[in-house]
């Protein structure tokens, strides 16, 4: 069951932190995924190829060394790094690391944001950067969910960088 954020997000929902889920592990590493609803993984892979999609929701590989970022198990489809539109912040060599997808900025803003100016908390960076002001998480973070976990994983690791 998700986890619910105390505070509102940039969405206007409650912010979900989702867990992985044993049942649905990746077909490539073995690794449990995470489920992302159908809408994101329509609006993320290559235009190409979205048809292929269907109506099925997916599951998220989370192993940063895998290429597959996307799979459902009963559909046997699988979508991998270079069938994204946007480089996944947590895989391998992603370039440019996104902590915000929305607004296009990156964990390096972030953290020079901490660095540079200060920045302490979520509404730092949102002031500073502009982060998490054109919302449509649904379609644009690989997850399909708020950023605000990941600008404050980037906050954190800007912070023990002080």
């Amino acid at each position: 069951m998700p986890q619910v954020c105390k505070t509102d997000c940039c969405c206007g929902e409650k912010e979900q932190f989702k867990k992985a889920e044993y049942d649905n592990k990746c077909p490539v590493c073995n690794l449990s995924g995470i489920k992302v609803r159908n809408i994101t993984v329509k609006h993320l892979v290559k235009d190409d190829i979205a048809e292929l999609v269907g109506d099925m929701d997916y599951y998220i590989c989370m192993n940063e060394e895998c290429d597959v970022v996307y799979y459902n198990l009963q559909s046997g489809l699988k979508f991998i790094k270079e069938q994204v539109k946007v480089p996944i912040w947590f895989k391998k060599d992603a370039e440019p690391k996104y902590a915000c997808y929305c607004s296009k900025v990156t964990e390096q803003q972030v953290i020079d944001a901490v660095i540079n100016n200060g920045a302490r908390t979520v509404k730092d960076i949102i002031e500073i950067t502009g982060a998490m002001r054109n919302s449509d998480c649904i379609k644009n973070n690989p997850l399909g969910t708020c950023c605000h976990k990941i600008i404050q994983e980037a906050i954190e690791k800007g912070l023990s960088m002080k």
